[in-house]
């Protein structure tokens, strides 16, 4: 599953303390669904991590903290960073009757540089506070064990300094919010706080991982806006927690032989044999609530025929051709992902370009 979340709290600890868990069971846990392991039998071959070619140009000490930060792997910013880029673009277009054109554009643009630099660092914080929750837990995993945690690159003391680094950023990028949204913002804590538990409480993790990962589509409006419309926002919410599912299931495929032995749980356990009608059950669901938050807000034709048709034409691709047993076609699929949510906030986009441009020659 996606291990990392988009915020942590503050926790004031002594070296070398270690926080301490749930215990986990070392043995086969039973399941809901025989796992089908082929390609995902642990191999003593696999090629774990392997450092990008750029990361040689830097300071070898710098390189162990921006592999905890995931630096290398910007998936997950992406992911956290679209649903309040879909957010902020339809309260923009909302606007548009009601404030002049460049100033909701200067807006946008505004809260669209804050959310992305606040996404990369928040995600990379949730990554840091994943890895000091799991590293016991890594050490257990194929894909993980090289993770700068679980193989003693960094202590927990160095993890500790950096994650308050993190978050001095992060809260400096939320404090540039309107008041209702940093509250709002502030709020999203108990999900922080809850979620590294999940996995070891419930096999349905992913679904307390999209709360926390599309909380920006909340976020979003209220920045834009200093308020909510529940009949546009919470559509919007849930057709990216509906996404989440999808794209952090497929993620767990990857993972399932090891996530049994480790006595961890996922929706990709759950579902078994069953994901690939009940991820298409999501994607229907997901592209539905992304056409209604459409409507609520009041969006032209273009934002249909890109946004919602090509939500559907992505998911169709995503989930079509999925091969459930296969961590390599998993991986591929679930880097796809990003690509469903830059297709939506194009759709955006250019419905308010097309609507600006009316407004103005009218």
């Amino acid at each position: 599953m996606l291990r990392c979340i988009p915020l942590a709290p503050s926790i004031r600890i002594h070296a070398p303390w270690r926080p301490r868990f749930l215990p986990l069971s070392t043995r086969t846990a039973a399941t809901p669904a025989t796992v089908k392991l082929q390609e995902l039998v642990p191999n003593a071959n696999t090629k774990l991590e392997p450092i990008p070619d750029y990361f040689h140009k830097l300071h070898p000490k710098l390189i162990p903290y921006l592999r905890l930060a995931r630096v290398d792997r910007p998936a997950g910013s992406y992911l956290l960073f679209l649903p309040g880029s879909w957010s902020i673009a339809m309260a923009s277009y909302s606007l548009l009757s009601v404030e002049p054109t460049i100033h909701i554009m200067l807006g946008m643009t505004k809260m669209m540089t804050l959310f992305g630099v606040g996404a990369f660092v928040m995600r990379g914080a949730g990554c840091t506070v994943n890895d000091m929750w799991d590293s016991d837990l890594d050490k257990k995993v194929d894909r993980t064990r090289s993770r700068p945690l679980a193989s003693g690159q960094l202590n927990y003391l160095q993890a500790w300094s950096f994650l308050g680094l993190q978050l001095s950023i992060g809260l400096a990028i939320l404090t540039q919010l309107n008041w209702f949204s940093i509250l709002l913002g502030a709020s999203s804590l108990s999900l922080v706080v809850i979620y590294p538990l999940m996995k070891r409480i419930t096999y349905w993790p992913q679904a307390v991982l999209g709360l926390a990962f599309n909380w920006g589509a909340l976020l979003g409006w209220s920045a834009i806006t200093g308020g909510l419309n529940l009949s546009v926002a919470v559509p919007l919410y849930l057709s990216g927690w509906c996404w989440t599912i999808v794209y952090d299931t497929i993620y767990a495929v990857q993972d399932k032989n090891d996530d049994v032995h480790a006595g961890v749980k996922s929706t990709a356990l759950l579902f078994g044999d069953n994901i690939k009608p009940i991820l298409t059950a999501f994607s229907v669901a997901s592209t539905g609530l992304l056409a209604l938050a459409g409507y609520m807000n009041e969006q032209g034709a273009i934002f249909y025929a890109v946004s919602v048709l090509g939500a559907a034409a992505h998911y169709m691709w995503m989930i079509g051709g999925f091969n459930i047993n296969s961590r390599t076609d998993a991986a591929s699929r679930f880097r796809g992902a990003k690509w469903f949510g830059w297709v939506v906030l194009a759709g955006v986009l250019l419905d308010f370009a097309g609507h600006a441009f009316q407004s103005f020659i009218s």
